[in-house]
């Protein structure tokens, strides 16, 4: 299943989102993260978060959901209120949309410990959604059920 997280800037939630399901899916859910907005570079913190948790940052950028075009991916997640507000390019089609909204880590203000706890946090509620979606039977779930089960991961966590 090919899924992509979506947030305005695709700068920090969207790429740790993408990260973390791929580092726990290994391969049964392919993840790609995209903004509407992109600023074309990660926040450092986020590398150096996902790096200090063993995760793989090889191939992660910034950048526009345009890109992804050709992918046709099957389910798309924004991560941000904003971007859950934008209308969605047609080539989306029949994805099965839904909003996992999280804080923005990045946007804390304070100590580097404050900035480490507000990215682990964030990283935990999304490894706990991750896990919850891989136990999902995903291969033989209609949309709207994926759709629903998908939506109430959000509300659980």
């Amino acid at each position: 299943m090919q899924l992509l997280y979506i947030c305005t800037h695709n700068r920090c939630r969207s790429i740790l989102c993408e990260a973390i399901t791929n580092h726990f899916a290994q391969g049964r859910i392919v993840a790609y993260s995209a903004g509407s907005q992109p600023v074309g570079h990660i926040h450092p913190l986020t590398l150096n978060y996902l790096q200090a948790r063993g995760m793989s940052t090889k191939g992660l950028q910034s950048q526009s959901w345009d890109d992804y075009e050709g992918k046709k991916p099957e389910v798309i997640i924004t991560v941000c209120d904003s971007a859950a507000n934008e209308v969605c390019p047609t080539w989306f089609g029949d994805a099965v949309k839904v909003h996992w909204g999280l804080p923005d880590p990045s946007k804390l203000k304070g100590d580097e410990n404050a900035q480490k706890e507000a990215f682990f946090t964030v990283m935990d509620t999304i490894e706990q959604r991750v896990q919850k979606m891989l136990a999902l039977d995903l291969e033989t779930l209609s949309p709207s059920a994926l759709k629903e089960a998908l939506q109430s991961i959000a509300k659980e966590v």
